[in-house]
């Protein structure tokens, strides 16, 4: 296997897609260091493991050698970014975009190399060019083209309200690559349409276009919805190591695999080899020690992977808590649902009034915690480890 043909091997590790792949073959023959660009709307005060998904891709563009471009959209987060929306979205405040750039540029080297690393502003060049300029960008591209995006479409036919700024977005996102010279731009499965954008705008400018490569987004806890904070189901990289642990431990056996594959740097040769040791008896849980113990050693170090995970044992697995429970998908109206409720539904108890009373009683545990409030309220997007008295267990996600 020649060099680039091992560097593709690489690079192909957890993508979704790349377009071209024919393009970024002839790229890497060169022998130069390419331009990675990546960005990152700062719309929330901390990164998750989700954010991450991106920026591990970038770092081993670094390993590879490549010029590294972390982009902060202090200009684009004015305007909001439409991917995925059944509504306009609210545009932030200067001041909150600042606040939160702030906190990026501090988290983002947990990952990557701060001396192989570019920060850039989009805010350096937009925030110069003036009206005249976005007119002139705006005649870029027409309005059936930006009708063609899946989510524009959806709202579009179903009467849904678009805003005229919305389709700046991605326009402004494509100029990007332009000023930046990107040779390679990354992106969630969500901003395909933005992504190519820039290819566009680049050929309109007489340059090389750009590769796009797109990562799959993360799934969260319930290993349904996307990660996200204002889901409940995130695993922030500011977190504790205990939460960590726990919160990595909670999630299902399946939804390990695909954690490993994009959020651990272990080769995926000895990933299929933790496959095929589960597969022939080896308790899964053993092996989702082993990615709990390297993404807290990560984000704090190897010491406090190692408290954590004794900690976790003591609470859970010394005899507390069986390996396999049952396991329900709990769906309700609204964001919440009282313990009791949640406990009658899923047969822990058999009433409301029993689940009041086994409270009273000290008999429920949440997560190993004994649950006193017999109004505790549930937000949907939790997975939790429930029990009733000695021997009723269940998992619970909260749908």
């Amino acid at each position: 296997m020649n060099a680039v043909e091992d560097a593709m091997q690489q690079i192909k590790r957890g993508v979704d897609e790349i377009l071209l792949e024919s393009e970024l073959q002839e790229k890497l023959k060169r022998k130069k260091p390419l331009n990675i660009k990546a960005g990152f709307d700062p719309t929330a005060a901390d990164l998750h493991l989700g954010h991450t998904v991106l920026i591990n891709k970038m770092r081993q563009f670094q390993e590879l050698g490549h010029h590294v471009m972390f982009l902060i959209g202090d200009f684009t987060g004015l305007i909001g970014d439409p991917s995925g929306k059944s509504a306009t979205r609210p545009p932030l405040s200067p001041q909150e975009i600042e606040q939160n750039a702030k906190t990026y540029t501090e988290q983002v080297f947990k990952i990557l190399d701060p001396d192989l690393t570019e920060i850039c502003f989009n805010s350096t060049w937009h925030g110069e060019r003036d009206s005249a300029d976005m007119i002139r960008l705006a005649s870029k591209h027409t309005v059936a083209r930006m009708l063609e995006r899946d989510d524009f479409s959806k709202r579009f036919k179903n009467n849904q309200p678009i805003s005229i700024h919305e389709f700046l977005y991605p326009l402004v996102q494509g100029y990007d690559s332009v000023v930046m010279k990107a040779d390679v731009e990354l992106g969630g499965t969500d901003q395909k349409f933005n992504l190519l954008m820039g290819r566009e705008l680049q050929k309109s400018e007489g340059m090389e276009p750009q590769v796009i490569l797109t990562m799959p987004i993360l799934e969260g806890l319930d290993g349904v919805q996307k990660m996200s904070k204002s889901l409940n189901n995130y695993i922030g990289i500011e977190d504790s190591p205990d939460d960590m642990f726990g919160k990595l431990m909670s999630i299902s056996d399946e939804l390990m695999w695909r954690y490993f594959e994009l959020l651990s740097f272990r080769p995926m040769t000895e990933i299929e080899t933790f496959k095929s040791e589960v597969q022939v008896g080896k308790n899964p849980r053993d092996v989702k020690f082993l990615l709990a113990e390297e993404i807290i050693t990560r984000f704090h170090n190897t010491a406090a992977a190692e408290k954590a995970k004794q900690d976790f044992i003591a609470r859970f697995a010394r005899g507390v808590i069986p390996d396999e429970m049952p396991e329900f998908n709990l769906s309700f109206e609204g964001d919440f649902i009282g313990i009791a409720a949640m406990l009658k539904q899923v047969g822990l108890t058999s009433s409301t009034s029993e689940s009041f009373r086994m409270i009273k009683q000290g008999a429920v545990k949440i997560d190993g915690e004994r649950v006193e409030d017999r109004n505790l309220q549930l937000k949907k997007g939790q997975q939790l480890v429930t029990q009733v008295g000695k021997r009723k267990f269940a998992r619970v996600v909260l749908n």
